[in-house]
């Protein structure tokens, strides 16, 4: 029989948790078809352990599954389903580390200021797992992310009842963003004529040279870009707008994505914390360096560490911190029952899932008092602040989007070979002090130069030519299959995107396109575009960078579909293999922290269930295997059965949760199998077992909904013990039975 391995990635936080449900499942389901399903650790756990082996047991130790993986992705045999993961912000890292050394691994603490060499050595060690570190080493191809037909469906005839009214009379909410000296303002970019290996140097005033990277490779036809943020008017527009929002008597909220901008957003984070908190901080700066207080953490890190002072101090820091809110606008709250602010942890509110239930709540956000109210969602660079303004002055406008007639806005993302990683590799950098920071070619000469102040954000982007290419033929292949029209956001006023548009000029040409509607639209042009389309129920393709394939493959799915969870993303790999993703994990903290509390799980797998299905497809293709066919066919009718029966796990306790949904989905999936003709030996397996499943419903329906409504020990949150999850997961045993005995 031919045989086949798919590549299961263990990840983190909820969609992790739903692993212990499902996986026994698809292992059970496809014993004796020649499919292998394999599990690859790529956890933020896992990274950190695989990375620091030196002190750790045998048993300890794990390989770095990330690093394997990636070598897999450059094999026209890669089959990859990989789950949303940890992003890890410093904080997070932190608690990562912490936990794992309660547990006996004997790993050294993250050096937040490092002193020495050896401190900056390990601080670069540990570089390797944060942000988004798995991302850019998987994502050998583009992205081609869409709600299938069946769950399109469903979602407009059961459409989610979390759509919240734009208020009548009006709404004060508005997008605030800088006007000048942003990256957007001051992006240079060019394109590589041939390959060669660059320098980038840091120049003071007085000559003094420091080198920052050295021999940076770069092919003939990619673009690079270099961009500044300016912070004094950085720091000036936060000044501004905290005027404006106490003014104007609205929230005042923060929205940057310090996971996946590792380095750049973290670092305007902290400015923003730096000018809010400013009387406070500034009255006790000395006393907050000497505990070394880092405001890139947010405020909770500034508390944390106050616990290293005598109690009247603290005590007296503390006071001056509550004084600043009698004076200013009151902050968006992510925990008003903890008193936790949107400043509070800066992977608290990530921008991609933000703005989108900003848009959902009615232009609202949660207030102090647990009640939604109109706010200025501050986001600082131009680059994509605007399309966000544009959405919220559309609502504005025609009030709030029904998901029972709109459109679907799906995406092909650029995004291979690391392409267009803003803020999240090696080339970003904390200007030293005033000076110039250029891009210098072999012989010498400054291919690139941006001007510096001390603390300026400096970064350099790398967009390849064949991933471009590839991109633009994935728009053109999407746009025949669907009728729909492609539409690239690209802006000719912004210096990374007319080098882009030059090339998608030129690739266009490589095919018969009179038929389709291919547009290029400025960024608000776009999403104007998409909105009217989406008002008449008329569906379109986005074509966007990295960072834009990000926040709309986020945008759209919630408006559409309640969460992004249940979106299908393919990404067809350049070597021929294919990785399948399965949604995003935004809310995946929120669910762990109800599933530890009550019991109950109401994380959704059913964008797991969907990758499963061209996963299987991927099988049958690459290697003759007609039975992972009947895998890929009988499954999505499953998939279709489970939304017509509306088998989605409740936000409630006590109620169906994603250990019941995945049953439910086994069960269908089951009596799929067993009435399919195409193989004859499946059928009569699975005869018996989807009897069994069925005779049996309501008893493993009644032990899944007895699991619930206690606290959960799971013995860990980055990493949980194995045996209490599954436990906790898998609590039928009628249906453990059942499974076991396939």
């Amino acid at each position: 029989m031919p045989s086949a391995k798919i590549i299961w990635t263990k990840i983190d936080e909820a969609p992790a948790l739903a692993t212990y449900a499902l996986l026994p499942i698809v292992q059970a389901y496809t014993k004796n078809t020649g499919i292998e399903i394999e599990v690859s650790d790529i956890s933020l756990a896992g990274r950190i352990i695989a990375h620091f082996p030196e002190n750790l047991t045998e048993d300890q130790k794990q390989v770095d599954a990330l690093g394997e993986l990636g070598k897999l992705t450059q094999s026209a045999e890669a089959n990859i389903i990989k789950l949303p993961n940890i992003s890890a912000s410093i904080p997070q890292l932190q608690s990562a580390i912490k936990e794992l050394q309660d547990k006996g691994y004997d790993l050294p603490d993250y050096p937040e200021e490092p002193k020495t060499d050896v401190e900056k050595a390990l601080q670069q060690r540990f570089a390797k797992v944060l942000g988004s570190a798995v991302n850019p080493v998987l994502r050998e191809g583009n992205s081609d992310r869409r709600a299938t037909t069946s769950v399109k469906r469903f979602a407009q005839s059961n459409p989610h009842r979390m759509m919240k009214p734009w208020p009548e009379g009006g709404s004060k909410t508005r997008v605030a963003h800088m006007t000048g000296n942003d990256f957007f303002g001051s992006e240079k970019s060019l394109t590589i004529e041939k390959s060669m290996g660059v320098n980038i140097e840091y120049t003071a005033p007085n000559g003094r040279v420091i080198r920052l990277i050295e021999d940076l490779r770069l092919l003939k036809g990619e673009v690079i870009d270099t961009a500044v943020m300016n912070v004094r008017a950085l720091r000036s527009f936060f000044e501004k707008t905290i005027n404006e929002a106490k003014a104007e008597d609205a929230l005042l909220s923060l929205h940057l994505k310090a996971t996946m901008m590792k380095i750049s957003d973290p670092i305007m984070f902290g400015h923003a914390v730096s000018v809010y908190y400013k009387d406070a901080l500034v009255k006790h700066a000395n006393t907050l360096n000497q505990i070394g207080a880092n405001l890139n953490n947010g405020l909770a890190d500034v508390e944390d560490k106050l616990d290293r002072l005598p109690a009247d101090k603290k005590t007296e820091i503390l006071a001056d911190i509550q004084a600043v809110y009698k004076t200013h606008p009151a902050l968006a709250m992510v925990d008003s029952r903890k008193g936790i602010t949107n400043l509070h942890v800066p992977n608290n509110v990530i921008i991609d899932a933000s703005m989108p239930n900003v848009v959902r709540d009615g232009g609202r956000m949660w207030n102090n008092d647990d009640e939604l109210q109109d706010t200025i969602a501050m986001i600082p660079d131009r680059s994509y602040a605007t399309i966000y303004g544009a959405i919220i002055d559309d609502c504005k406008k025609h009030g709030q989007f029904d998901p029972s007639t709109m459109g679907s806005v799906s995406n092909v993302g650029l995004m291979a070979k690391k392409a267009e990683e803003y803020g999240s590799h090696d080339k970003t950098f904390e200007a030293p002090a005033d000076g110039t920071i250029r891009v210098i070619d072999p012989s010498g000469f400054t291919m690139m130069e941006q001007s510096v102040e001390k603390g300026d954000i400096f970064r350099m982007c790398q967009t390849k030519d064949a991933p471009i290419q590839d991109w633009v033929k994935l728009a053109v292949t999407r746009a025949k299959a669907s009728g729909s029209p492609a539409v690239f956001w690209l802006d000719e006023s912004r210096g990374h995107d007319q080098e882009i548009i030059k090339k998608v000029n030129v690739y266009l040409r490589s095919y018969d396109i009179s038929t389709l509607q291919i547009h290029i639209m400025k960024p608000v042009e776009a999403m104007n575009f998409s909105l009217e389309r989406v008002r008449r129920g008329e569906d379109t393709i986005s074509v966007t960078g990295n960072v834009l394939r990000d926040y709309l493959t986020d945008l759209f799915p919630i408006l559409e579909l309640g969460t992004s969870a249940r979106m299908l993303s393919i990404v067809p790999l350049m070597r021929g293999g294919g990785l399948f993703e399965t949604g995003a994990g935004g809310s995946a903290p929120k669910h762990v922290q109800q599933f530890l509390q009550e019991g109950h799980l109401r994380w959704d797998s059913l964008g797991e269930y969907c990758a499963l299905v061209p996963s299987f497809e991927q099988v049958a293709r690459v290697s003759d295997n007609s039975k992972a066919t009947v895998l890929a066919d009988t499954l999505d009718q499953a998939i279709s059965t489970y939304l017509e029966n509306a088998k989605s796990p409740s936000r409630k306790v006590n109620e169906l949760d994603n250990r019941g949904s995945t049953f439910y989905l086994s069960l269908y999936w089951a009596q799929a199998l067993a009435a399919q003709d195409d193989d004859a030996e499946m059928k009569a397996r699975f005869e018996s077992i989807a009897q069994k499943l069925k005779e049996n419903e309501v008893a493993i329906a009644e032990e899944l909904i007895a699991a619930q409504g206690k606290p959960m020990d799971i013995g860990g949150y980055f990493k949980p013990d194995d045996i209490k999850t599954h436990t906790a997961m898998c609590p039928s045993e009628t249906l453990n039975s059942i499974l076991g005995g396939i």
